[in-house]
């Protein structure tokens, strides 16, 4: 018998484990594994239509749809590191979570590495995959946390820079679709083909995944223009399966060679 492993993705806020790694989470608790959901925020300051903001507030929601999601996708447990949302403006909120020293945001998450003794821990690219100043913090952290752990798998979720500047390119020549979406801001984005050790095919878990993306209701909203969730989630099954089939890692450690299907390889 295959052994199993537990891993904790690590995560800013709410949503962001649907969109980079839903499948893997998705694939891997069905292959028998244990998936620990760790999200530093609650995702209060994030963009949502004004019906989300109303009664008890975005946090209230996001924290529901962030307990739905990972129902849907198998995670065995969620802890909520209970962080400020910093915002997504170069000019985080005052105690915001991008703001704090990395030691004392470490924190928690090594009590929660150690308490699972977990095998692996998965965090995001340095440059936070497009910039969002917890996303940019999460690597530090996480980084950091796993060396104090001594977790020996450390991989970065990300996305083929390559790839996704391709999308842009389709997208930009739409008019409407997202407007203010150009190539350009994806230069430095994400992680480059040639640093990608990973490759996960969850073309297979593609109905978990989009279950995940519509638990998030709220990041699926606006008060006028399009959101990406909402426009990914328009999509027919069979496009978002071909589309959204394949996931990307940066494995800290390892030399990028033909990118692996098992996020586990090295523990193997």
């Amino acid at each position: 018998m295959a052994r199993s492993f537990t891993l904790v993705a690590f995560h800013a806020h709410p949503d962001d484990e649907a969109l980079l790694m839903g499948g893997t989470l998705a694939r891997l608790a069905a292959e028998g594994h244990r998936v620990v959901l760790a999200v530093a925020t609650d995702g209060e300051a994030g963009a949502a239509a004004s019906a989300y903001r109303s009664g008890p507030g975005l946090a209230a929601f996001r924290r529901d749809e962030l307990e739905r999601s990972a129902a849907a996708l198998g995670c065995a447990r969620v802890v909520r590191l209970g962080f400020k949302d910093s915002g997504s403006s170069e000019v985080p909120y005052d105690e915001g979570f991008s703001t704090l020293p990395v030691e004392d945001a470490a924190a928690p998450l090594i009590e929660l590495l150690r308490e699972e003794q977990a095998d692996a821990l998965t965090i995001y690219d340095p440059a936070g995959g497009y910039g969002h100043p917890d996303h940019r913090q999460v690597h530090a952290v996480g980084t950091y946390a796993a060396e104090r752990a001594r977790t020996p798998l450390v991989l970065e979720a990300t996305i083929d820079r390559h790839l996704i500047r391709r999308l842009i390119r389709i997208v930009e020549a739409i008019p409407g679709i997202l407007p203010g979406v150009s190539t350009a801001a994806y230069d430095s984005a994400y992680a480059p083909s040639a640093a990608i050790t990973h490759r996960v095919d969850v073309r297979r878990y593609a109905t978990q995944k989009r279950a995940s993306f519509a638990a998030h209701a709220s990041q699926a909203s606006s008060d006028g223009s399009a959101r990406t969730l909402a426009l990914l989630l328009k999509l027919p099954q069979w496009l978002f399966r071909a589309l959204l089939g394949r996931e990307w890692y940066v494995e800290h450690g390892r030399t990028p060679a033909a990118p692996l299907d098992d996020l586990f390889a090295s523990l193997r």
